[in-house]
């Protein structure tokens, strides 16, 4: 059983026989009352996300959830492939569960599986990713004493703004939390 001092980012609960996840976690203490969390948490299943608030004398089950190592293989229309890296199994998964995480993946990503029952409810990429930009405006020299930045288009069609410097051709490294432009790889 988890308490709510064991409610971090990412944990895995069940609330209502409901696999959960948690993605924002804050304590906070009012005057002579007790302790409350209060959280932004996942729905595993249906995919959903809302606020919830939590006293200091709940209890959860932990989930059966569980993560294993994968590799994307390819996406259509409908879903998007992954491959088990240690079974080797192949596992569809709706586009819709997917989310932001479309804009990131490329064929060979690695990536962490979340299983429930057998069955793969998401995935989790890295933090970071190397793509290739296969479309910007070349950088012209003038004004540049503000930060200047111009679009780009990545090999997967998702478009970030990045530095004047960076020619189209060039691997830049995004971060998949913000979608931000990070660096670029040499």
């Amino acid at each position: 059983m988890l308490g709510i001092t064991d409610l971090k980012v990412g944990t895995f609960f069940e609330l209502d026989s409901v696999p959960h996840q948690v993605l924002a976690a804050e304590h906070s203490k009012m005057g002579r009352g007790g302790a409350v969390l209060r959280t932004k948490v996942r729905n595993l299943l249906s995919g959903a996300t809302y606020d919830r608030t939590f006293q200091g004398s709940d209890q959860f089950p932990d989930a059966d959830v569980s993560r294993r190592k994968g590799q994307f293989l390819y996406a259509d229309e409908a879903s998007a492939t992954f491959m088990e890296s240690e079974t080797f199994e192949q596992y569809p998964l709706n586009r819709d569960r997917l989310g932001n995480a479309l804009h990131y993946l490329k064929e060979g990503l690695e990536v962490d599986l979340i299983l429930y029952n057998g069955s793969v409810l998401g995935v989790e990429l890295p933090a970071k990713v190397n793509l290739v930009i296969t479309y910007t405006e070349p950088g012209f020299k003038g004004d540049t004493q503000s930060t200047v930045t111009k679009p780009a288009t990545l090999e997967t069609g998702y478009e970030v703004q990045v530095p004047l410097f960076i020619k189209q051709g060039e691997t830049i490294r995004v971060s998949t939390q913000t979608g931000q432009y990070v660096e670029r790889v040499n």
